[in-house]
């Protein structure tokens, strides 16, 4: 058995699952350029995320140690945001799929419609 065909042990198919949904790598990028957020200011920089699926990805984020929440002891409540150190080190990972997604997305479209055609 080699080791990617093992769904739990294999680190590839554990992470890529994980950081691969719609939303992850638009909540990492957004808290890169800023020092803290709140909420709000995640879910108006991204746009079309809905509020439960913002909380979701924040969630799974916070378990993984790729961010960190803050919770201030106020009323109303204040929830602040960060990327941790280990959210910090994936940031230029995805500062290069950013690059080669927005080098490459006209020949990639192009190529999809040649295929469909």
């Amino acid at each position: 058995m080699n080791k990617f065909s093992d769904t739990q042990s294999c680190p590839v198919r554990n992470i890529l699952d994980r950081l691969s949904d719609k939303w992850t790598i638009l909540v990492i990028l957004v808290l890169g350029n800023h020092p803290k957020m709140r909420f709000n200011e995640i879910h108006k920089q991204i746009g079309d995320i809905s509020e439960k699926m913002l909380t979701v990805s924040l969630r799974k984020l916070e378990a993984d140690g790729l961010i960190s929440r803050e919770i201030y002891p106020v009323i109303p409540p204040k929830v602040e945001y960060q990327l941790t150190e280990l959210g910090k080190e994936f940031l230029p990972l995805i500062a290069t799929i950013t690059k080669w997604a927005d080098l490459h997305m006209q020949e990639i479209l192009q190529n999809r419609q040649q295929y469909n055609a």
